[in-house]
């Protein structure tokens, strides 16, 4: 942390010999001419006259000497080569020359420890902006972000910290971003949370920093129960931390290079704690949009109250447009509405009719790194640009919750898909293998991206004839 700086005013000693020099020159100005005034027939008068315009100069002489010795004191940065003052660059401000990074290492906890730390980062000019502190049984594991100069690599930086007591210690560069103060920061995740249950996983993420989230439900597609489950009161075992999951399962944190702290399991804990006691709940905005024909249609958020609507649609679809979907046999399509319209899962948007049926969805669907996104249209409403504009709005929460790309696993054939990705305008990657094709569209590089995988899918708990519809089997 920067000292702060004290403002001393300089002594001005060359005006005050200016002055003094000037003094001395005016009363041997002054003498000489009294002289030669006294001498001559008018002299009382002109040393009157003298004497009044002297007497005027006074009131100008105080105005001008009040204003410059109440000037303002110069600027941080500025060079006064008159007087000698230089207040120098401070190295450590915002700018090109510095950089922001995240640090955290353990030291001991005993009286000066922090302070030989903080000592270590002030000889390298390295300033403190945000500390925060995890007491363990054996130590106080201590977060810190950091600004320093560019030219301090973090190799030197980790060696100078452990040279100081800090152990385990890691770094990670950070952006303006992190500079929200850590309560601040929580309230924003938690009233995320409130609004919309599919957020509970991203702001786990998000509280937590790098890490790999899997929900696991409480049972399988085909009904039988899952293997995982977790007490009540969750569990903390080092770099993983289960916790159960309000709407049933289990929701697991992973971190293999830096262990959970007891304080980050408190603040994840009490996450899903209000995630349960605020129920399922889905925003309830909606737009009304009208076709080309004329035809009105609402797009909104879609969830598990939504199953039998999805499921008669389902039985409206030909089987050709089931099997451009779903990549198995139709005849179990339904099975994996229930999981598709989870919000644990990704995000659904549906598009219903003026009468209310239920005629397209829309899937998000996360999947690591990257986004999984697909589309179901009804047969009578196909071509008529609702498959696009799903796929429009799909990809804007994708960028929302700073995936990095999204991608659609189809068939060659369905030039259908491949004209709606085509249409976003983004920069496409292609794959084809055994007729199946991967269309993956890249992002543009959000503000804050995710650092690791983000995987709230559980591809080995379903069916093997499901797994293609993820593209798990086929994208690798």
């Amino acid at each position: 942390m920067k000292p702060a700086k004290r403002s001393r005013r300089p002594h001005h000693w060359r005006r005050d010999l200016v002055e003094l020099a000037a003094l001395f020159t005016a009363v041997a100005v002054a003498d000489a001419i009294a002289n030669t005034i006294a001498h001559g027939p008018d002299g009382p008068y002109l040393l009157v006259a003298s004497a009044v315009a002297l007497s005027a100069t006074v009131p100008f002489h105080t105005w001008w000497a009040r204003r410059h010795s109440h000037a303002p004191p110069p600027t941080p940065g500025d060079t006064d080569t008159g007087t000698g003052l230089d207040t120098g660059t401070d190295v450590t401000a915002p700018g090109s020359d510095t950089a922001l990074w995240r640090m955290r290492t353990t030291v001991q906890d005993r009286p000066g420890s922090l302070a030989a730390l903080c000592g270590a980062l002030a000889r390298h000019r390295v300033d403190i902006l945000t500390l925060q502190t995890h007491p363990l049984p054996e130590g106080t594991v201590d977060e810190f972000l950091l600004r320093a100069p560019t030219a301090l690599q973090a190799q030197q930086l980790s060696r100078e910290v452990s040279a100081a007591g800090g152990s385990d210690t890691w770094l990670e560069r950070a952006d303006a971003h992190d500079l929200v103060d850590g309560p601040t920061r929580v309230l924003r995740l938690a009233t995320r949370t409130a609004l919309d249950a599919a957020e509970l996983p991203l702001a786990l993420r998000q509280l937590l920093g790098r890490c790999t989230i899997h929900s696991r439900p409480a049972t399988t597609l085909t009904g039988r129960p899952s293997a995982e489950s977790a007490p009540v009161e969750g569990v903390l075992d080092g770099p993983v931390m289960k916790l159960r999951d309000p709407s049933g399962g289990t929701i697991t944190m992973e971190r293999p290079y830096l262990p959970f702290t007891p304080t980050e399991f408190a603040r994840a804990r009490a996450l899903v704690e209000l995630d349960a006691r605020l129920g399922p709940r889905i925003p309830r905005s909606q737009d009304v949009l009208t076709l080309p024909e004329g035809n009105e249609i609402t797009v909104r958020r879609a969830g598990p109250a939504d199953l039998e609507a999805a499921r008669a649609m389902h039985e409206r679809c030909t089987d050709r447009t089931l099997s451009l979907r779903y990549h198995g046999p139709v005849g179990d399509a339904g099975r994996y509405l229930s999981h598709l319209l989870s919000p644990r899962f990704g995000r659904t948007l549906a598009v219903q009719t003026a009468s209310g049926r239920l005629v397209a969805l829309g899937h998000l669907l996360w999947d690591g790194d990257e986004t999984e996104v697909a589309l179901l249209v009804e047969d009578a409403w196909q071509r008529r640009g609702i498959g696009s504009e799903l796929l429009g709005r799909l990809v804007t929460l994708a960028g929302e919750a700073r995936c990095e790309s999204v991608y659609a696993v189809t068939q060659s054939s369905n030039t259908g898909m491949v004209a709606a990705m085509r249409g976003l305008g983004l920069p496409l990657d292609y794959q084809i293998e055994e007729g199946t094709l991967v269309v993956t569209a890249r992002l543009d590089a959000p503000s804050e991206r995710p650092h690791s995988p983000l995987d709230l899918g559980e591809p080995s708990a379903l069916p093997d004839r499901l797994t293609e519809p993820y593209g798990q089997a086929d994208r690798h």
